[in-house]
Order: structure tokens, then C-alpha cells, then sequence
């Protein structure tokens, strides 16, 4: 029998009652604490009873948190360096898996992370937080002090960085001697100054990371598959609430809503748009009333539970009317685009081969490509971008894929000047003999065929 959850239905809603503990099982199935009040975020009943459904494993999140240090201190070793240092919260959530107002803390770089060779762990998290952390065995040592940034410490800043740099500098001298070269992802001027002024060799951090993250492993992989099943619940939600008199933020909040219920975290950006507004691209969801035989397309861009990010991208058509004929053209363009070039997907294969053999969109519909036909993800959009012909030499880098990067491939097809746009994006994992796909949610059967 199905439950009500607030205006939305779904089979595996969880009653009250059955929220309760059972204290014969301290773990859940992914290994976290079986406690109703902890500290800790993460997927909720209701994703579990879906992916139990679904036969889904959910990732065993002790030993994911091990691989991720590990390939850390990997990258640390390959490029001999004395240790990374991150304010990135992403990066943070790779190396610690904490978390900690993600979204506040991206534009507000109160916490930092050390992390040296040996996988000594130094998590400085923003004041009275340490709580938040306390279930983590990896983190060494759980500091506070990492704030230096204007709204903070004001004309103090250059105070508070020389005090955190001295503190990093006797780490690098206590976990690596004489090495003094540290990557850091990112860091407020004030603080590399410090850095700079105590002889330390700062490097970039970045390429250690999305190196690092670029390879996911085997308990990863079942994080995404939990993330997409979870994402694509909530697409079936949103497309419940997509009617006429709806609003374009109606039907994007159903979204946002589903995500949270199952665990989710939050969602990147708000790119949701109807009729004349799928074209162009990037116009993000407002209050328009969609009629009925509007077109509707979108692009999740949606951190789910475990913090995956699931980016798939559809274009519906509200009320369930026939499409015209136009936007079954440009809806088969795009398709043919994404499911032709997913096939190219082997490891081994170099990056610029994916763009110089890659489906080409007609020439009416290039002006207003997208930025990329592949790019990686993980916690969020990763290293690579792989670009389209047009963009390889002012943007295009070398590279090749590997078993173990999950990819996007995605298209936007919509001429200039012209009434529709449409957005189609898959996700997908390289394996060691091609690609399996990872997201399910089903195409528009109305667009492919007359």
C-alpha cells in the first residue's frame, strides 16, 4: 500500500514507527552508526527500502574512506611532496569525508585540511565543530584556527594566516624533514603569503586531487549507483508535479524536495526551463506557468547522497502532448549525438581522439554547442573536459580514459534564434572493456518515433 509523503507518493515511504532503532543492528548497511541521533548525514530509510527494491548495495563507507586516503597519498608520492593542504570543501570531503555548511564553507574558507604522505590527517574545522568529525578513526588530529578571510578576521587577516601558515610549516617539518614542498588546492592570498614568508614551496594542489579522485573505486562506484537510483526517484517526482499552472520553480523544487528526502545534499545550479526559454541554454528556472505542450528540459547537476553527483539532463513535454515536428529534430539530434559518441567510450582511448571522431552536430546547431561533449564526475563536475572540435585548440588538453572514471556525455541542441533547445545527458562508468551505463531514467519515446 502506498504512503503519502507531504504531496508526493511513493511505495517505499517509511511510517513513523518504523524509524525506530533496532539496537540488534549497531551498523547500517553502509556501515555507518545505527543511531537515530547521530552526528553524521546520510541517506535515509527511504533510500535504503528503494535501492533494497532495486538490488542495490550500498557502499561499505569505512573502506571507500580508506581507498580515497590512500589515493591521496599515492598522488603525494608520485609527485614528491611533503604534504596537501586543502580548503576546497570537496576536497575536503575526498580526503576526510566530512562535512560541514558545504555550500556556506565554499564561499566562506573556514576549514583546511593537511593530509602528509604517511596519510597523517590534520582537519581544521570552523569553531565548536570537532563533534562533527568525532566518528572519523582517519582524522589525526582535529584543530580549529583555519579563518582568514575578510568578513572574518577583517584588516586581522595577515595576523590569523601567519599564525595557521607556522602551524603547517611544523607539520611539514615534523611529518616530512627536509621536504618542504606543499600542493595547496586554494588559499586567500594572506595565507600563501605567510606560506610564501616561511620558505615553504607551494605548488598546485588541484592536479593532485582531481587526479587523485579521477580513478573511483569499487565502493564509489556503489555510491553513484545509490545516488542515481535516488536522483532518478526524485526526476520521476518532478516530473509528477510538471502540469499546467505549475510554475518552472513548482516543478524544480520537486526535485530539491526528493533529493533531500532520500539523504541527498544539495543541488548546483537551478537550470530548469520552459518553452521559449530552452532557447538558448542556461536560463535557470523562474516563474513561468507552463501550458500545456511546453517543453521542459533541464539538467539535475544534483549532489545526492554520499555527496555523489548525478548530472543527467532530459527534455519532456508538458501535458504529454505530441512534440512538433521541430523539436523531434533537434530531439534526435541530440540523441543520436550522445548515444553515437558514448560508444566510442574504451579505456585507452586519448581525449582529443573522442573529440576528432566524435558525432558532429549540424552546422545550424553548433554556434550554440555545449562547453563539452564529455566531462568527469565524482563529487561533483571533474577533470576531464573534453571538448568539441571547434574548442580543442584554445581549450583542449591531452589525456586518455582509464577503468574507473565516470563520465558525462551530453548535448544541447538548439539553433540560434529559434523557439526550442534541447538538453540530453547520461552518466557512465569506464570499464576495463568499454562503458556501463549508470543512469536508467528513460527517454521520450514520443521525440523518437512519428
Amino acid at each position: 500500500m502506498k504512503k503519502e509523503v507531504g504531496d508526493l507518493t511513493s511505495p517505499f515511504s517509511i511510517p513513523p514507527d518504523s524509524r525506530r532503532i533496532n539496537p540488534a543492528h549497531p551498523h547500517k548497511p553502509d556501515g555507518s552508526d545505527n543511531d537515530n541521533d547521530r552526528v553524521e548525514i546520510g541517506p535515509t530509510p527511504l533510500a535504503f527500502a528503494e535501492w533494497q527494491h532495486l538490488g542495490l548495495q550500498p557502499p561499505h563507507l569505512p573502506t571507500m574512506r580508506e581507498y580515497r586516503l590512500q589515493r591521496i597519498r599515492d598522488q603525494l608520492r608520485s609527485h614528491d611532496l611533503g604534504g596537501i593542504l586543502l580548503f576546497d570543501p570537496l576536497n575536503i570531503r575526498y580526503a576526510t569525508d566530512t562535512t560541514n555548511m558545504q555550500l556556506w564553507t565554499t564561499h566562506n574558507p573556514a576549514r583546511a585540511c593537511f593530509i602528509a604522505p604517511s596519510g597523517h590527517i590534520v582537519l581544521w574545522d570552523f569553531h565548536n565543530c570537532g563533534h562533527l568529525s568525532a566518528h572519523l578513526p582517519l582524522i589525526s588530529e582535529r584543530r580549529t584556527g583555519a579563518t582568514f578571510f575578510y568578513f572574518e578576521t577583517g584588516d586581522r587577516s595577515g595576523e590569523h594566516a601567519a599564525r595557521f601558515g607556522k602551524e603547517v610549516d611544523e607539520l611539514l617539518r615534523k611529518h616530512s624533514g627536509s621536504n618542504r614542498q606543499l600542493a595547496v588546492d586554494r588559499i586567500e592570498i594572506a595565507g600563501l603569503r605567510a606560506l610564501d614568508a616561511l620558505g615553504v614551496d607551494v605548488s598546485d594542489g588541484q592536479v593532485i586531487m582531481e587526479s587523485a579522485r579521477m580513478i573511483k573505486g569499487p565502493d564509489e562506484i556503489r555510491a553513484i549507483r545509490c545516488a542515481v537510483a535516488s536522483c532518478e526517484a526524485a526526476v520521476g517526482e518532478m516530473r509528477q508535479a510538471m502540469r499546467a499552472g505549475a510554475t518552472e520553480n513548482d516543478v524544480w523544487a520537486a526535485l530539491h524536495s526528493g533529493n533531500i528526502r532520500r539523504g541527498g545534499e544539495w543541488i548546483e545550479t537551478r537550470i530548469l526551463n520552459s518553452g521559449p526559454r530552452t532557447n538558448p541554454w542556461y536560463q535557470e528556472s523562474g516563474p513561468r506557468v507552463l501550458r500545456d505542450g511546453d517543453l521542459v528540459s533541464f539538467d539535475t547537476d544534483l549532489i545526492g547522497v554520499y555527496g555523489m553527483c548525478v548530472d543527467m539532463s532530459r527534455s519532456w513535454i508538458c501535458g504529454g502532448l505530441e512534440p512538433t515536428a521541430e523539436q523531434k529534430r533537434l530531439y534526435r539530434i541530440a540523441y543520436e549525438h550522445i548515444t553515437t559518441n558514448i560508444e566510442m567510450v574504451k579505456p585507452g582511448v586519448r581525449f582529443t581522439d573522442l573529440t576528432r571522431n566524435s558525432h558532429r552536430l549540424p552546422e545550424s546547431c553548433r554556434a550554440q554547442r555545449y562547453g563539452v561533449m564529455f566531462h568527469g564526475v565524482g563529487l561533483c563536475d571533474e577533470y576531464p573536459c573534453i571538448r568539441y572540435p571547434e574548442d580543442l585548440d584554445s581549450y583542449g588538453y591531452e589525456g586518455e580514459l582509464q577503468a574507473g572514471m565516470v563520465l558525462c556525455v551530453e548535448a544541447y541542441v538548439g539553433e540560434v534564434g529559434g523557439k526550442d533547445g534541447i538538453k540530453l545527458e547520461n552518466q557512465l562508468l569506464v570499464t576495463e572493456t568499454g562503458y556501463e551505463l549508470l543512469t536508467h531514467y528513460p527517454f521520450e519515446e514520443s521525440f523518437l518515433h512519428d
